[in-house]
């Protein structure tokens, strides 16, 4: 172990896992973090938003610790995991008398320490990384049964965690076309998609949701330079951290001479092109960008071996940089250091607050699956997301989570209305208002399927009833919610339906009804889109139909 480990190295390993356990415990969860433990709740081979493993870590880690560690766990162990390939896939032998370099300079690329101790999908997509370009660089020196068959399996943990996994896969084997023609990297990838089996009958028994909404339904804005494009290389630095200058300028100089190191540039430059390309179609959060921080520490680590000068800034604003990562780190538990409010921060006292003024009964927040999750991991008390057309779907949509509270009371909490039976408060001041409800009653999983005329304005709308159980149709009304082009809401209109069979009064279980219409006209120039939505007992309409785009 010591061969290839040094000792020096295993204890800064051993110092930076209790850092992240103990920076795991006393800190409270993100509201994604919140979100992907809900997820755990209910495990299966999909969500809403993304593949299944960052739920499988939590569930592993809650069954050893409770409260934020057993969110945490995994990602210390995982984080501990990408140190040690990190170190293995760098052959320069000078490594062992720069062991305290290797640190810092990984400890400072900002995202990575961050996914340390937080658990995101990111953060195996980190470890896996890691492990796809070390079994990949054995693999083409010996691609024994073994590590083919390993390699296939890390590319299914790869897909599991983050779809953005294709584009690793996808970049590395563009480096190396000629294994179009090798009989066991197709081995690999066969024993990936059949591990990947699961997941691709849960995307169709679910109508491919994940991917549908991330690729069309996603809201977006209008294109801007500063905000998209410039804001995505300034992401770049973020990714990177005070080093950025040092770690970019080791790449750009850094020229490949086999394989593997064509397979980091072609990782490298193919995430920032594939992204730069989206910045003109949509915002490019930092952390889609994270993979490169791999192999960009590699090349950096081998490049500050080789030049004193880069070695000593490199370790002059390592050090800086580590300072500042470790105050911020305090800074998350302890709110005082810094004139700035996070989402670490007063979570708890909200949620005791709402739930002493609740009573203990279950809470309806509208159209915040971050709330109802973070709520419900404080309270441990029942609480959804009810999403309405001025929002968007989330996994509160395509669950049984309505059926948790339906015909109880409940509080429903929102920020948009000025009054309410209790209130409570935010750090940041915003005050959130609830409504108690008897028998709270939605059916937000009513789907409105539009079949558009070809001639003619009258179009058809059939509503299929999913439940198991009866609804009358006089508790319905519609109505259309008209978007523009970036598929944000502007304009919602009641919209007038004409039963096709008026006899029918009763939408029976599993069944369909059908409806003619006439859109109605909206006040708005030139829509995009409108989608049809179901009220139901006073309550917003929901998201029960899809945008459909407006011909013009």
């Amino acid at each position: 172990m010591t061969q290839k480990f040094p000792r020096l190295f295993l204890v800064l390993l051993a110092f930076l896992f209790v850092l992240n356990l103990v920076q795991s415990h006393f800190t409270e969860l993100i509201f994604d973090e919140a979100y992907y433990w809900y997820y755990a709740q209910n495990m299966a081979w999909g969500y809403f938003d993304h593949p299944p493993m960052v739920a499988f870590l939590i569930k592993l880690g809650s069954f050893l610790f409770d409260g934020e560690l057993g969110v945490r766990f995994m990602s210390c162990i995982l984080s501990a995991g990408t140190y040690i390939i990190l170190w293995l896939l760098v052959d320069n032998p000078k490594k062992k008398d720069y062991v305290i370099h290797f640190f810092l300079l990984v400890f400072s690329l900002t995202l990575m320490n961050a996914y340390g101790f937080l658990t995101l999908p990111d953060t195996p997509l980190l470890f896996f990384t890691a492990l796809f370009l070390w079994l990949y660089k054995r693999f083409l020196k010996e691609p024994s049964i073994v590590t083919t068959l390993l390699l296939g399996l890390t590319m299914a943990a790869l897909m599991y965690s983050k779809y953005h996994a294709v584009l690793v896969i996808s970049f590395v084997f563009l480096s190396n076309i000629k294994l179009i023609t090798n009989k066991k990297a197709w081995l690999a990838v066969g024993l990936a998609l059949v591990c990947y089996i699961p997941h691709f009958v849960w995307l169709y028994q679910n109508d491919f949701v994940s991917i549908t909404f991330h690729l069309y339904e996603r809201p977006n804005q209008a294109y801007s330079f500063d905000g998209f494009t410039l804001g995505y290389f300034l992401n770049l630095i973020i990714i990177i951290g005070l080093l950025f200058y040092w770690i970019y300028g080791a790449f750009f100089k850094f020229k490949a001479t086999d394989k593997f190191s064509k397979a980091m540039i072609f990782l490298v430059y193919g995430i920032i092109l594939f992204f730069f390309i989206s910045s003109f179609n949509r915002r490019v959060q930092a952390q889609w960008a994270i993979v490169i921080s791999i192999p960009l520490a590699i090349i950096a680590y081998n490049q500050l071996l080789e030049n004193a000068k880069s070695r000593k800034w490199m370790w002059r604003i390592g050090l800086v940089s580590a300072a500042l990562l470790l105050y911020a780190r305090v800074w998350l538990v302890y709110r005082p250091l810094f004139p700035m409010i996070f989402e670490t921060h007063g979570n708890k006292e909200w949620v005791a607050d709402l739930t002493e003024k609740a009573g203990g009964i279950p809470i309806i927040f509208e159209n915040s699956y971050r709330r109802a999750s973070m709520y419900e991991f404080y309270s441990r008390i029942p609480a959804i997301s009810l999403n309405n057309c001025f929002y968007r779907k989330n996994q509160y949509s395509i669950d049984n989570s309505e059926e948790r509270v339906r015909g109880k009371k409940v509080l429903y909490v929102s920020k948009y209305r000025k009054t309410g039976d209790i209130n409570y408060m935010h750090l940041d001041s915003t005050v959130f208002f609830g409504n108690f409800i008897e028998d709270f009653q939605s059916y937000r999983k009513l789907q409105c399927i539009v079949e558009k005329s070809e001639i003619g304005v009258k179009h058809t709308l059939k509503v299929f009833n999913p439940y198991t159980f009866d609804i009358p149709l006089e508790n319905l009304e519609y109505t259309i919610s008209y978007s523009n082009k970036h598929k944000q809401v502007k304009e919602m209109l009641p919209l007038k339906v004409k039963n096709l069979y008026p006899q029918v009064q009763i939408l029976k279980a599993k069944d369909t009804v059908a409806y003619e219409f006439e859109l109605p006209l909206p006040k708005m120039e030139n829509p995009g889109y409108f989608r049809i939505g179901i009220s139901e007992n006073g309550l917003l309409p929901g998201l029960n139909g899809k945008p459909i785009k407006i011909i013009e």
